[in-house]
Order: C-alpha cells, then structure tokens, then sequence
C-alpha cells in the first residue's frame, strides 16, 4: 500500500502551484495540474482534447478549476492497488456521475491514436454484450475493469477479420506485421518488431497466418513476465543456464497460460537472435538463456506500477525467505564473497576497539591475593594509563597482528555458519523462531572456536607480555613454539562457555533491533544499522563475561606464586574459593565497551560493503539490508514535490498504456506508431 502524503506538506505543494484564487480559495487551472505539476504533456505542443481529459479527471466538480480537496482526492486514487483501473475510468467517466455511458465510452476511444489506424468496429456484439442492445447500459466501475482488459483483445480479433477479406481464417505475414505494429506497439521490443516477418517466414511457415497463430503470438507477448518466472524456476534461478524447447515446455505445463504453440514461437524469436548475434553453433542458437528473455521483454525498463510491484514483492520475498534451490557454484560464491567482506569489516572493527580489549584483558588477568604487587591496575582507566606511561601509544596495539589474522576466519564463518542454520531451519510460512534464531547464531559461535581459538591464546600472551619488565621481548612466533599445537587449543571449553551464548544472544538480537529501527519501508540507515549492533552486542557481551575470566585466566601462562588451573571447572572452584563471586566478572564493562562498539562498527562496515559491492546470489538476507528504501514512492519520484501518491502519478499514466493500449495524441509516445500518429 502507498503511504499517503502528509495533508499540510500537499496543501503547501498545492499551493505553490495554484494561481486561480476564486472567493478566496486558491485553485489549480488544467494547465498548472497537467503541464507544470504532473508534467503530462509537453507545454510547447500539446493535444487540447487530451490535456482536457487528463485535468477533469481531477476536476471531479468539471468547473474547470482543480481545488485543493479534488488535488488530495486524486492523490488518494493513486496510492489505491488498483490506482491504474481508476484512473482509467475517471478519465472515461466525463461527467463525473460514477459510471460509464456508450457516448463517453466511444468518444474516448475514437480520440485514440490506435483508431485511428485500425477503426473499431461500435456495432460488435462486443459492444452489446456491455452497454445492451440499444446501447443504453451505463457500466459501473467494477464493469469497467473487465471491459478496458477484454477490450483490446476485442480490437485485436476485429483487426483480424478486417484483413482476412476472404473469410479463410488466415492473413497475410504484412497484414499481421501491420497490426502488430499499430494495435499490440506497445507489447513488443525494438527486436521482435524489426523482426516480425523474418520470424514468421522463418522455420517453414507459410506466408498465410492462421487465426491460432496470431493469437498466440499476441497471448506470448502478453505472457512474457511468466515466461521469465517458468524460466527461473526450470533452471532454479540461475540465470545464466541455457535450457532446451523440450525443457522449458516441460516446466510450462504447470501454467495453463502458455501453450506449446507459444512457446514454438518464442524459441523461434530466440533462435533468430542467437543467430543475428553472430552465434554460429546451432546447438548453440536452440537454447535459451534470461538474457534472451530479457531482449524480447516489452517491460525491460517500463516503470509501470503493477510491474514495480511485482519487483518489489519478489525482492522482498528474496531477502526474507531467500531460495532454497541454488546451484553449487552460486553457494561456494556467497561464501567467498561473505569471507571477503567479513574480513575488511572485522579487520575494521577489531582495530578501532583494540585498545579497550587489551585493557579488558589485562583487568581479567589481574589476581585478588595478598601477593605483594598483584593488583597492577585499579580500573579501566587507570589501566589505560599505565599502559601508555609504561609501554607507549602502540603497547595499546600490543597482539593486533594476530588479531586481525583471526578477525576473516571468525567473521566468516559466523556470518556464513549463522546464514546456513537461519536458512535450514526457515518454517515453510518464511518465519523464523526466536530458538531457530538463538540455535543458528550459538551454531556460529561454537564454529569459529575450532578455528580462532590459537590465534586467540597467542594474542592474550602478547597483551600481557608488557606487564613484566626487563623480560625479553615475546613474539607470535615464540608463543607457537612454547605452547606446540594442543597448547594453542588450552582455554577452548571457556571459549564454548563464551562465544556460544553470545551468538546465540548477539545475531537474534541484532535481526529484532534491526527491524525494530528499520523505517516504514524496511530500510535501515547507517545511523540505525551501527545503533542496532552495538545494542545487540552489550548484552552478548556481559552475560558470558564469567566464561571469558575461565578462558583468559587459563590461556594466560601464570607467572611465579600465581594460582594454577587444571581445566574449567578447577579454575571456576578456585577463582570462587580465592577472590569470590565479583571476580568471575571483571573486566565485564570493559568487555561490554570493547564488544559492543567493535561489534557495531563490524557489522556497520559489513552491511556497507555488501551495499557498495552488491552481489545478488538469490540467497537470503536479512531484513533491513536493502541497499536503500525499496518503497514504490522512492523508485517513481521524479518531480520533488511529487509528494505521497503523485510520485506514482507518471507511472500510472504510464500504465493504462502500456496495460491498456490507452494511447491518446501527444500523451508521452512510447512507440513509433503513436508517433506517427500525433
């Protein structure tokens, strides 16, 4: 549904562009509505009959003066689903009195360009069946819907039997090229209407068009949005696999829609491409591909509403649900892709914070005993300092190296392993349950423990290293040797205990705070992005903080007259046993500052880099990771003060063309023949 416009904000464009003041009262003349404001027409040389039409459709007091309440009604009709219907028959309508007489019906259609090329025959049964026998009958506006849809289907039988002067049911291949052309104009790309003839003197027709034929062809035009769709599903949405006639009329059969005959035709439009474009393999020129869908498309860069729509909801399913059927290739490529982009953004978010985290670890290590110059730091701050005074600026970057070699590894595979698990568990309805949630985000964290655990010991011995002075200086490479491979994995059941809940806390989280700041439209700014993942990261990061002391207190290689620890429960006994309860949460604020930022500027930098180098591999995604607002008003705007339902105003003008074949003189032509007739 379109959002309406704001009534004070409309009123202030309206009055901006009305001059008629009438007792007071401002209002619009036609021309300040149709060529100024909306932009219909071209002002230098426009139909007067059209321009007329197009203004009293507003106009519904027909003064000839469009006030404000007749500007926000019209603004009302076009934020309707079924905007292009009505605003077809108000513009029938001439009267204003709700329904459609035979006079106002026909002198609409005689004013359009396609009457004029091929006349339309108001004594048909056609015509009867709707306004009656003597053409009395005023249709209403659900009537209305079914008899501008029928219509042009209508035309396009009489044109038929106006050319086939012999009553053999068939025509010529130029009579059939020239209705084309004049009657369905609209319904064929600069391909198909180079190459009407060429088509259908290709591959052993006859110069004679049958009635069946004919009609086929104009049903595919119609059908060639679903054509895309049986496509997509045959080949299960990769778009670059060729598919065979056998193989697309195979999947056509669930859609009663498309015929053999079609598709006949249009693998014999496909066939002619490949072979313009040079292809020289006949094998080659058989298949089919999107691409060669997308030539033949009539829509391809059309902005009609119901086309739009259609996007958008598509779209919109993807990144909800996203498709479950996906080539290998496509699956190993997103993971690539996420490892790359998780990489730059957890690199980025890990230096950013580092220095906290070194404090944080620092406060962890620190024991509460009656040992002569234990207690090294008294908080946070005072922490930072010393630090600095002691060991300098970069002894803040103390173990950022190996750091930041962790940060791809852990930031892939928590974004992949939590995608994986959120996509396997889907309900069939789309929905996913918070446990499904919690279970994919602990799956994520309990996978990169496998991976970062090392790297994560061999930093935490760097960080402390600088507590003791005139030792000799402790490298990466020297913390390998020392602790050999089953040492690089000591602390790993603590790092269970911790990274497990925090996904399992941290990715739910971070999804509802998403949704919950995305706008109206589902789209989340940068400001509700960084928000949302620094809020879903403190209390990710407090709650395990106990598992995170365990972890540091055994991965820290405990100096002379320290306490020593067997494994998790034995340090948990007697981390409780020597400096009680409130010990298991040091360094939890400073864990708290350190993940929640660095937490937030990560999945910041993420969502950024999959917006800047956006790579559609038809998997899911979460909501709120639209590049921008996919809302309809945001696609359509063209004017600024297209405000509400006017920026869809150009769109279903636009539509009951393209949908209908409405085409009046001097109204925006899209085609060569309603060129030629204005």
């Amino acid at each position: 549904m379109i959002k309406r416009a704001d009534s004070e904000e409309l009123r202030h464009v309206f009055e901006k562009y009305a001059s008629q003041v009438v007792q007071g009262e401002k209002y619009m003349s036609y021309s300040e509505f149709v060529l100024n404001y909306l932009q219909l027409l071209d002002a230098d040389k426009y139909d007067e009959y059209t321009h007329k039409v197009f203004a009293s459709c507003v106009d519904t007091s027909r003064d000839g003066l469009i006030s404000f309440s007749e500007f926000q009604g019209f603004e009302a009709l076009l934020c309707a689903p079924d905007a292009m219907y009505a605003l077809a028959f108000q513009i029938f309508d001439r009267n204003g009195n709700g329904y459609i007489t035979y006079d106002e019906f026909q002198d609409i259609i005689k004013h359009t360009t396609l009457h004029q090329f091929i006349p339309f025959d108001f004594e048909s049964e056609f015509i009867k069946l709707h306004f009656g026998k003597d053409k009395s009958r005023k249709v209403t506006y659900t009537d209305f819907t079914q008899l501008i849809h029928d219509f042009h289907e209508e035309h396009a039988w009489q044109a038929f039997r106006r050319r086939d002067k012999n009553n053999c049911g068939y025509i010529s291949a130029k009579d059939f090229e020239e209705i084309l052309l004049c009657l369905k104009s609209y319904l064929l790309s600069p391909f198909v209407k180079e190459n009407i003839v060429s088509v259908i003197l290709g591959e052993g027709y006859q110069r004679q068009i049958s009635y069946a034929y004919y009609t086929a062809f104009i049903s595919l035009l119609n059908n060639m949005e679903l054509c895309k769709r049986i496509y997509l599903s045959a080949t299960r949405r990769d778009e670059t696999q060729p598919l065979s006639k056998e193989e697309f009329l195979y999947q056509s059969q669930e859609f009663s829609q498309i015929t053999p005959l079609e598709v006949d035709i249009l693998y014999q439009l496909v066939y002619l491409q490949n072979q313009q474009s040079g292809i020289t393999d006949k094998f080659a020129r058989s298949q089919m591909t999107f691409s060669d869908l997308s030539k033949l498309s009539p829509m391809e860069d059309r902005e009609t509403p119901f086309k739009i729509q259609l996007q958008i909801a598509e779209q919109k399913l993807r990144l909800e649900q996203g498709q479950t059927k996906r080539t290998v290739f496509l699956q190993a490529a997103e993971s690539a892709y996420r490892f790359a982009l998780g990489a730059l953004a957890g690199a980025t978010g890990a230096t950013a914070v580092y220095p906290i985290d070194l404090v944080k670890t620092r406060l962890q290590n620190q024991r509460s005993t009656s040992f002569v110059g234990e207690l090294m730091y008294k908080n946070s701050f005072d922490c930072f300092r010393k630090v600095i005074r002691h060991e300098g600026v970069l002894g803040l970057y103390r173990g950022l190296a190996p750091q930041l070699v962790g940060v791809a590894p852990e930031k892939a595979i928590k974004l992949t392993m939590n995608d994986l698990m959120r996509d396997k568990l889907l309900q069939k309805d789309g929905t996913l349950p918070l446990w499904a949630e919690m279970v994919a985000g602990g799956t994520a964290g309990a996978s990169q423990v496998v991976f970062t655990n090392p790297l994560e010991i061999v930093k935490i011995r760097l960080q402390v290293a600088g507590e003791i002075v005139g030792k000799a200086r402790v490298s990466a490479i020297s913390v390998i040797k020392e602790l050999g491979f089953f040492g690089l994995y000591k602390g790993s059941k603590a790092c269970f205990l911790r990274d497990i809940p925090f996904s399992a806390i941290y990715f739910p989280a971070y999804a509802h705070n998403k949704k919950y700041f995305a706008d109206e439209n589902g789209y989340n700014s940068p400001g509700s992005l960084l928000l949302s993942a620094t809020l879903a990261g403190m209390p990710a990061a407090f709650f395990p903080t106990p598992a995170d002391v365990i972890k540091t207190r055994l991965q820290v290689q405990a100096r002379k007259g320290q306490t020593t620890y067997k494994g998790v429960i034995d340090c948990a006994r007697k981390i409780y046993a020597e400096e009680g309860m409130g010990a298991f949460w040091k360094g939890g604020p400073a864990r708290v500052f350190r993940s929640s930022p660095q937490f937030g500027v990560t999945l910041l930098t993420y969502e950024l880099l999959q917006r800047l180098f956006y790579v559609d591999f038809g998997g899911s995604r979460p909501e709120g990771s639209e590049a921008k607002s996919v809302h309809l008003q945001d696609v359509l705007s063209r004017n600024p003060d297209h405000i509400g339902g006017y920026r869809m105003a150009l769109a279903t003008f636009d539509g009951i063309e393209t949908k209908f074949g409405l085409m009046l003189p001097k109204f925006r032509p899209s085609t060569p023949s309603a060129e030629a007739a204005q």
